[in-house]
């Protein structure tokens, strides 16, 4: 049978729900629509939310030849193929063909650079689906010729209707006799994503074999089928963020055993191995800071290896660098001295910066005293003499605290020795 979540794919965008900023009367992709002329654009938003959805309702409205390419398995050759498809379509005089690429960010840059002639030629209508920051992920130049919106979560109530209509409209589930009692458990577990929420609710009303008897969707039902049927692990819903959490506080809390069990959920469930570096980047950055620095430039070298490598190689790689940050001595005096820099700020406001720290590059600015008196750090014995680096009314605050190990004791000594009298360490 087919699934509930393709059943109920709705067939007008009247019947499409959310994302009313871009669909709604008057806006930017509905007026698109009405006047028969669309831009190529990317949508990026989270998993569920209806982007495939949107795209191929745009296609239908405007009767255009509809051509869908997913950047899990396709390659620069099926691109190659789908545009000479394209292409052939010009001489008959048909419609110029929407060619949607579903997780557009897991294309290579070949593979991306690939679509420009494309695109620039009105070959294709390009539409891109992801759920990465396309700033990241999408070459410039093919960024530059999209335009970029932005899906929104779809909220409680959308959700709980998508299921009120399912129970109604449905040809299949029309047929039983459900009761909607209770949402909670159901809400949390789809984690905001449409699809998800159907197949729960689909896995629900397929437990019961009696359809003498009433299908109750409540807490208990749900949680209770969910834990018999769905796996764990979910890269778009809340295990994708309670995992990447336990993988993270394995780290910070020193335990490689923990941090590489973490890690191999995320692989086997089929996490973007990207997401993993960037977050042991930030970790390195955050929990190791200057207690080990080498932490970071390990964490960097990990992403940029994974990224030319990929899986299945890439999980050594990941391995590597997951075991090294959790078994690196830990400090978070970086992250909390620009916490306290930010807090600062925003308490004291625009101070002006000392007239003996500003730039003079012209005869006026050196008039005004811009740089008088500034103290050249070099002319000095030790490269080293005590000058103001703070604005009057904030002069002496300190803001880094260096913290209790090796690395930093060292540091420590150094601020003692240049700056005991000042900033009291």
């Amino acid at each position: 049978m087919i699934p509930l979540a393709e059943r109920m794919r709705p067939r007008t965008l009247d019947d499409y729900t959310g994302q009313d900023h871009l669909v709604g009367q008057g806006k930017v992709l509905r007026k698109a629509i009405e006047s028969e002329n669309i831009p190529s654009f990317i949508l990026w938003g989270p998993p569920g939310v209806g982007k495939t959805t949107l795209a191929s309702l745009m296609a239908n409205m405007l009767k255009r030849p509809f051509f869908s390419l997913s950047a899990i398995n396709s390659g620069v050759k099926d691109i190659r193929e789908t545009i000479a498809k394209a292409e052939n379509n010009r001489f008959f005089d048909a419609p110029n063909p929407i060619l949607f690429i579903d997780e557009i960010h897991r294309f290579s840059k070949s593979q991306q650079d690939s679509l420009l002639g494309a695109v620039e030629k009105g070959i294709v209508t390009l539409i891109g689906a992801t759920t990465e920051n396309p700033s990241f992920e999408v070459i410039s130049a093919l960024l530059s010729r999209c335009q970029v919106y932005v899906l929104k979560p779809l909220e409680k109530e959308q959700l709980i209707g998508l299921v009120e209509n399912a129970i109604v409209e449905d040809a299949y589930l029309k047929k039983k006799k459900i009761e909607l009692q209770e949402t909670d458990v159901l809400l949390r577990l789809c984690g905001g994503d449409a699809r998800k929420l159907y197949n729960i609710v689909e896995l629900v009303c397929n437990s019961n074999d009696n359809n003498e008897d009433p299908i109750l969707i409540n807490n208990e039902t749900v949680q209770e089928v969910i834990q018999r049927n769905i796996a764990m692990y979910d890269k778009g819903g809340e295990q994708h963020y309670d995992i990447i959490s336990a993988f993270i506080k394995s780290i910070r809390g020193s335990d490689p055993n923990g941090a590489v069990y973490w890690l191999a959920r995320m692989i086997e469930g089929g996490e973007d191995p990207k997401f993993i570096c960037r977050r042991m980047v930030i970790s390195a950055a955050e929990d190791i800071g200057l207690a080990n620095p080498n932490a970071l430039l390990m964490a960097t070298t990990c992403f940029q290896a994974v990224n030319m490598i990929g899986y299945p190689e890439g999980r050594i790689i990941m391995s590597e660098a997951a075991i090294y940050l959790a078994n690196s001595p830990k400090s978070n005096s970086a992250y909390s001295a620009i916490n306290s820099g930010q807090a600062l700020v925003r308490e004291t406001g625009d101070l002006p910066v000392p007239l003996h720290l500003r730039n003079a590059p012209t005869k006026l600015m050196k008039d005004l005293d811009y740089g008088k008196d500034y103290k050249y750090a070099h002319s000095y014995e030790g490269n080293f003499t005590q000058e103001e680096f703070l604005p009057d009314e904030i002069k002496s605050r300190k803001i880094y605290e260096p913290q209790e190990n090796a690395a930093e004791k060292k540091t420590l000594e150094q601020l003692q020795r240049l700056w005991s009298d000042k900033y009291k360490y």
